[in-house]
């Protein structure tokens, strides 16, 4: 039970992390045009964020919990994982690249799980998926973004430009606030994958009956080959994950913002609501598929996707081509450090 809670906690402070971290791709557009304050864009995202809470179904936890088979790992696999995410969260964030958290998560997950059992341990249909979208949300989220810019322009283009504007700044409060509620709905639930592994691991090596597992750990699942079939969570897991990530989201993510806000593209009042719309709906409907992807990726994307509708020398593609090589090389690099993170815990578990 000890080390449950620690990989509990674990997850948690990785909750923080990620939504300080990934708090840039909620606010960095809001902050630039100045339509809000930085403390005033946390406290906003933060509220919308725990506001998923009640929105969304549990299609992302599911897929993340099914990224390694659960007969075939421990309690230390998982805790592995979490430290190897925690580590390049805060590395990718102190040289403010907005590298995916959700990525660096499975791929500590799948990493760690790897050291313990080999390579047939991993759930290749999962993980091809999620890589992907490492290239296809970051698409989309282009596409959307040059389609949002192209309504709206046709829908203000007779409009006095002071007036658009002032628009345009009230409804980007709107789309901030979208893609906020995407935000929370697909990366807490990240988080609520690897809490209801860890939970049902923990209760697979309790050799005993039911009357042993203690009943606020008593989530409701099914398990085939391995893959957990998520069917409901006891309210604390969902609840400390949404929290979490609020928590995680009003500390702020300051070197990210300036990377998202400025450095891709100079983003205005009508961008920003354009980006954030196109990132919303791209959030949405990936969640809606149960496919976890990057709510940094997809506003990246979405900014680039603005951007070039105005013309292609408006975004900084020397910037990009950084950002992607970071992307790429998230969930390699969190599985190497997270295997050998279980290597050198291996040492002194056996």
């Amino acid at each position: 039970m000890t080390l449950l809670f620690v990989v509990v906690v674990m997850a948690m402070v990785f909750n923080v992390i990620n939504g300080f971290h990934d708090s840039a791709s909620s606010i960095a557009t809001v902050v630039s045009t100045k339509v809000l304050t930085p403390l005033q864009a946390v406290i906003w995202a933060a509220c919308f964020n725990f506001l998923a809470y009640w929105i969304f179904n549990l299609n992302v936890a599911d897929a993340v919990a099914k990224v390694a088979n659960t007969l075939q790992i421990n309690l230390w696999v998982i805790l592995c994982g979490l430290l190897a995410a925690i580590a390049w969260n805060l590395l990718t964030w102190w040289f403010g690249i907005p590298s995916s958290s959700s990525h660096t998560l499975i791929g500590g997950f799948a990493g760690a799980a790897i050291a313990h059992a080999g390579f047939g341990v991993v759930n290749i249909p999962v993980i091809v998926k999620i890589i992907l979208f490492i290239f296809l949300a970051p698409i989309i989220g282009m596409v959307m973004g040059m389609i949002m810019s192209l309504i709206i322009i046709n829908l203000f283009r007779k409009t006095n430009p002071y007036k658009a504007e002032r628009w345009f700044r009230r409804l980007q409060l709107v789309s901030s606030a979208a893609f906020s509620i995407g935000h929370g709905g697909n990366d807490a639930q990240k988080t609520m994958g690897i809490v209801a592994a860890a939970v049902v691991v923990y209760i697979l090596n309790i050799h005993g009956t039911a009357a042993d597992i203690p009943h606020w750990i008593n989530i409701g699942y099914h398990l085939e080959g391995g893959k957990i079939h998520i069917l409901h969570l006891p309210p604390w897991i969902p609840f400390a994950c949404y929290f979490t990530m609020g928590i995680g989201t009003m500390l702020g993510g300051w070197r990210i913002v300036k990377t998202m806000g400025t450095r891709i593209t100079k983003v205005t009042s009508f961008e920003g609501v354009s980006a954030e719309t196109a990132g919303a709906i791209t959030l949405f409907l990936t969640e809606a598929l149960g496919v976890p992807v990057s709510t940094t990726h997809t506003l990246t994307g979405a900014i680039m996707g603005v951007g070039a509708t105005k013309r292609l020398s408006a975004v900084r593609w020397g910037v990009t081509i950084n950002l992607l090589w970071a992307w790429v090389l998230t969930i390699p690099v969190s599985a190497a450090l997270a295997a050998l993170l279980y290597w050198i815990f291996n040492l002194f578990i056996k």
